[in-house]
């Protein structure tokens, strides 16, 4: 059995093939497509945050009007860019949406990766402290933000409050119990990987990673699984880490899904480049008739080692044809494969 959710990274343009033309149709159409999962029975509702680009941006008011309209789908982020983020403000937000889903949040975040506007964190009053880069930057937020997440008080109440204050030092609120333990890391390499484990942070691996051995993307990327999963064991956490890798997946049942991503067939793992001087490599998608699709998935070694995967969605086509994307995978593919 595996979990498996969409992940959106939620774009829209003014584009005559576009069913999101603008910011409210992408919005609005990411709340109906998460109900409509939820009815299928998919198992998760996620969405990318980048900044300065005409794509999701602010994920906490999107979660939560999902969360007000669902009740039992994973809602969550994959991922928010620390290095943007007030973390105590953050704890408020993620806190609030937590509740009103009633305990469904899943929440990716990370260091960040190149953005759309240089040093795009500036703008929003950020910068890194003495001998720290940007990606120090983001590391530190973020164990700021796990740790007010705990609940526990640090704030010294004043002696002469608006409201009473309850006895001792004041936390932030509102607390959701159980959040800190919903928190991932998405990582780019071993090490950072590693790092998510030591810190009891479950583990998003993304359609990318940085070339670390010049094999397969699949097999690098399950290489990075095992050494999470060891680091996790090793520093003693309490339960069982989650593992969620991202995959764009299409099974071709019928013209229309021929005609959008036919040529996807034959795609292969590329290298690229995300930052100066590290090569990073692209996994594969994969597009093909059922019965293939379920022989290749079977051989892609990250998957097996993950308990959820994250199917990347073409918003742009709509929320009727996104729920026939997510439909045929749960028909035709997920029971051949012993994920249902």
């Amino acid at each position: 059995m595996k979990k498996i959710g969409f992940l959106s990274f939620g774009h829209w343009a003014n584009h005559p093939a576009y069913k999101t033309r603008t910011a409210s149709d992408t919005l609005l159409q990411s709340i109906d497509l998460a109900v409509a999962a939820e009815e299928i029975g998919v198992d998760g509702a996620y969405f990318r945050v980048h900044h300065f680009a005409a794509q999701l941006a602010s994920p906490f008011p999107l979660l939560s009007a999902i969360g007000a309209k669902t009740s039992k789908i994973e809602i969550g982020t994959g991922v928010i860019d620390m290095r943007y983020e007030n973390p105590m403000y953050m704890v408020e937000d993620a806190g609030a949406a937590d509740l009103i889903s009633e305990g469904r949040l899943q929440l990716g975040i990370s260091r960040g990766s190149p953005e759309q506007v240089i040093e795009g964190w500036r703008y929003f009053g950020y910068e890194p402290i003495e001998g720290e880069n940007d990606a120090d930057m983001g590391r530190r937020k973020a164990m700021e933000f796990l740790q007010r997440l705990d609940g526990v008080g640090f704030a010294q109440p004043n002696p002469n409050p608006m409201f009473p204050n309850p006895p001792g030092l004041l936390r932030l609120e509102p607390y959701s119990k159980g959040l800190r333990e919903r928190i991932w890391w998405g990582a780019a390499s071993n090490a950072t990987a590693v790092w998510a484990a030591e810190n009891a942070m479950h583990l998003q691996s993304s359609t990318l990673k940085f070339d670390e051995s010049g094999k397969p993307f699949h097999v690098q990327q399950a290489e990075q699984i095992r050494l999470y999963k060891e680091a996790w064991k090793k520093a003693g956490h309490p339960g069982e880490p989650r593992v969620s890798v991202s995959r764009s997946i299409f099974a071709l049942v019928n013209d229309q899904d021929r005609l959008y991503f036919g040529q996807e067939a034959n795609r292969v793992d590329q290298i690229g480049m995300i930052e100066p001087g590290k090569n990073a490599i692209f996994g594969r998608s994969y597009a093909a008739e059922p019965d293939k699709l379920i022989k290749e998935l079977a051989e892609d070694e990250a998957i097996q080692e993950a308990d959820t995967l994250l199917l990347t969605i073409p918003n742009t086509l709509g929320v009727d044809y996104n729920v026939h994307v997510l439909s045929s995978i749960l028909e035709h593919v997920a029971p051949g494969l012993g994920w249902r």
